[in-house]
């Protein structure tokens, strides 16, 4: 076993006050900017419960080696200055002991804290599996435990208290037949409007590769009494949903990590990953005891084109959480893919870079959900951003996320926060930096690589859609038609290339002939992104593309400046084209969209 290595920001006493940071001048959504939140060098799954006095309480799975490995455990730590400095861990379960990982915790309206985690309670050390590497994890399987707090985390109960679980199909076919379970919960039990509690987690069918847990369902454990009852052996749980069988994908055998928020009629709506490309969505009218059939995650309830696209995830943590406002964010990914099926195949897991968030509003019974926008990145794409917890405090917003070996928190930006919670109903023309006519010069563009970024937002009207169509040109950036009847935007610095296209296909925010569309494309030199917005559609790729978006080379810098050609040879009409010398968020593309289509159309 390796020795633990326990980092630590700041090991002495809490101070008493809880004050506010200043907000961070540079990109705040590059999580090198975020508060570290220590850890013995594995780190995950960092959730926060915020208690009586305004201290934050952090619980997460830990260890001095890497996921899987013997010496996981889970620890919770506290903090006084919002997520700053931290004090020292105290186990909840001991480094020394079976593994306890993935825990969850609730805060109850007495003030106590219950803390729900896999704990390998036999103390295996393998089980059946076709992969012996594999077969050596222990972590996701054994007893539903909990341990509780009355004290805010300084000190937690010494007996633990498994929480009942039927069998249902999945656990009596697999290897055991159900005389050992596999499972594993992510997120933060919710406090539902009848005073019960409710949390989701997966159940695990057959383990091993490709990618460990090969088949999953979606479960929920519900207690009427958790938040009441001070006595744990007469806390009454309830395994949800009734029957034989849990969420479950439309396709893939893989439904895991349920996340559940409630409507505000009482509905219960919650999020799953799968392994098709898609993230899941289901709703539960009666309290989770039945939930609507498998179907992939879409924009909106509807039947129309707009309101029915897929929202695409890879397999990766998929969050749904509920605000005081009464509004819902969602993260997830934003790119698909379909996994490939082998028994080498380990890239289950890749592509949790960036994080994006849609705005979520509630109407009808149904989750409305908008264009996304990014809010976490690192430059590098290899570095996986995943399990966040959101935190609402007093009237500003937070979210802690891990790499598995960091952890961090960061204040989110109230203006994405607006931006996507107001997306619904925005129509405000977001004025230009200048203007770009015919021969007139392109101005100094912000440097790329330093984090700078550009936007050009124009009203175009094609005749046809054949290539070669120059709308833009100018020596350092060039727009113009594909040979995949899109529009592709090409940029140079003297020394580099950089090109995107806009989705191709029959999709909502694609290209046709004989009517104006409003295309916004969109540089951010933070996470070296370029997107396109078309008709106020976020470009995903649809069918013909896992990205919509795409990546740049971090060294490019300033595009070249110079004169300005407007449809050299263009078959169509162009409006006058706006830029902007920095990114425009997703939302206010689509807030130019509906101000342009309100507006006159005057073409150049």
């Amino acid at each position: 076993m390796k020795l633990a290595r326990r980092h630590f920001l700041q090991a002495a006493a809490l101070p008493l006050a809880a004050q506010a940071p200043a907000p961070n001048s540079l990109d705040a959504r590059d999580i090198r900017t975020g508060s570290a939140i220590p850890d013995e060098g594995y780190c995950d799954q960092p959730y926060v419960v915020i208690l009586r006095d305004g201290t934050w309480l952090c619980v997460m799975t830990t260890g001095g080696g890497v996921e899987g490995e013997p010496g996981q455990h889970i620890v919770s730590t506290r903090s006084a200055d919002w997520g700053k400095t931290w004090s020292p861990f105290v186990d909840i379960e001991p480094a020394t002991g079976p593994e306890a990982s993935w825990v969850m915790p609730l805060l109850t309206p007495s003030g106590r804290v219950y803390v729900f985690y896999t704990y390998n309670r036999d103390n295996l050390r393998s089980v059946r599996s076709n992969n012996e590497k594999v077969g050596r994890r222990v972590d996701t399987m054994g007893s539903y435990m909990f341990k509780y707090s009355d004290d805010g985390g300084q000190a937690w109960s010494a007996t633990r208290h498994e929480i009942p679980m039927r069998n249902m199909r999945i656990d009596r076919e697999n290897d055991y037949a159900g005389s050992l379970r596999f499972f594993w919960g992510v997120g933060k039990p919710i406090i539902l409007r009848d005073g019960s509690a409710l949390f989701g987690f997966a159940k695990v069918g057959r383990w091993g590769t490709p990618g460990a847990m090969i088949e999953s369902q979606g479960c929920f454990l519900r207690s009427e009494n958790v938040l009441t009852e001070r006595n744990p052996s007469k806390i009454r749980w309830e395994l949800l949903p009734e029957g034989d069988e849990g969420l479950r994908a439309p396709k893939g055998p893989v439904s895991d990590e349920a996340n559940p928020a409630e409507l505000s009629d009482g509905s219960l709506y919650a999020t799953y990953r799968t392994i098709d490309g898609y993230l899941c969505h289901a709703y539960s009218r009666d309290g989770g005891r039945t939930w609507t059939p498998p179907a992939y995650a879409t924009h909106g309830p509807g039947s129309s084109p707009v309101e029915s696209r897929r929202l695409k995830h890879p397999r990766a943590a998929n969050f749904v959480r509920r605000f005081s406002n009464g509004k819902f964010l969602l993260w997830f990914h934003n790119h698909g893919g379909e996994a490939v099926v082998s028994q080498e195949n380990w890239q289950y897991y890749t592509g949790r870079n960036p994080g994006w968030i849609c705005g979520g509003i509630e109407r009808g019974g149904h989750i409305h959900w908008s264009e996304p926008e990014i809010l976490l990145y690192d430059e590098d794409p290899n570095v996986r951003i995943s399990y966040p917890d959101f935190i609402e405090n007093r009237g500003r917003f937070f979210i802690t996320e891990t790499q598995k070996t960091v952890a961090r928190v960061h204040e989110i930006p109230r203006r994405i926060l607006d931006a996507v919670w107001s997306q619904h109903e925005t129509s405000r023309l977001v004025p230009p930096s200048a203007m770009l006519t015919q021969a007139g010069p392109l101005p100094v563009l912000p440097d790329l690589a330093s984090g700078g970024g550009l936007s050009l937002d124009l009203r175009v009207r094609f005749r046809e859609l054949t290539p070669g169509q120059v709308l833009i040109d100018a020596p350092g950036l060039r727009l113009e038609t594909s040979a995949r009847f899109s529009l592709k935007l090409t940029l140079r610095d003297g020394t580099r290339t950089l090109t995107a296209e806009s989705d191709a296909g029959t999709h909502p925010g694609t290209l046709g002939v004989n009517r104006w569309h409003n295309v916004a494309c969109i540089v951010d030199g933070g996470p070296k992104i370029v997107s396109f917005v078309v008709d106020g559609i976020f470009n995903d790729g649809g069918p013909v593309r896992d990205y919509g978006w795409t990546r740049f080379d971090p060294a490019f810098t300033r595009p070249l400046s110079g004169p300005v050609q407007l449809g050299p040879g263009f078959n169509g009409s162009i409006e006058l084209v706006r830029l902007y010398t920095r990114a425009l968020l997703t939302s206010e593309a689509v807030g130019n969209h509906r101000a342009a289509t309100s507006a006159p159309t005057q073409s150049a």
